[in-house]
């Protein structure tokens, strides 16, 4: 059962048009590539490994343990390359990895900036819209002020100029 704040998160993420962007698509596919890394590091260094005195990952499980806990850098030490063309893979492995978090980490990242822009682009035409009524409203209500300033002077001079002397 996965749960529901992930599925809010991965709707969101896949369900709008911003799977379409740059940033999600490089995503998927470092994502698509990592995986076919991971497998083929596997395969890879079985075949390397066999043999090899004192190797430990002489199975496809043991080798597809070892390029994940490798490849997310937890390394238990329990599984390591002794070969040289091990190492190499294992290089390649983790430099890959290294590179995907990395790509995934900013495509994320964009992602949730973007979204963040969105929303104060919207916020500040909403206060724009906000303050030309307000600014609307002051020039109205400066006009009526005018005006009736304009009809008590009005008044006053009138009266003034009625009055006896």
């Amino acid at each position: 059962m996965v749960p529901s704040f992930l599925l809010s998160v991965l709707n969101r993420l896949f369900g709008n048009e911003s799977w379409r962007r740059l940033h999600a698509q490089a995503a998927f596919w470092v994502t698509l590539v990592m995986t076919a890394v991971l497998l083929g590091g596997a395969a890879l260094v079985v075949v390397a490994e066999s043999g090899a005195p004192h190797a430990n990952i002489t199975s496809y499980p043991r080798a597809l343990w070892w390029s994940i806990e490798t490849a997310t850098t937890v390394g238990y030490g329990d599984f390591y390359p002794v070969t040289l063309w091990g190492r190499i893979i294992a290089s390649f492995l983790m430099l890959s990895a290294i590179t995907a978090f990395g790509v995934i980490t900013a495509a994320l990242a964009t992602w949730f900036v973007g979204r963040a822009e969105q929303d104060v682009i919207r916020m500040g035409k909403a206060v724009g819209s906000h303050a030309r009524e307000d600014a609307e409203a002051l020039r109205s209500e400066l006009h009526t002020l005018h005006e009736r300033f304009d009809h008590v002077e009005n008044l006053i001079r009138d009266k003034g100029s009625r009055s006896p002397s």
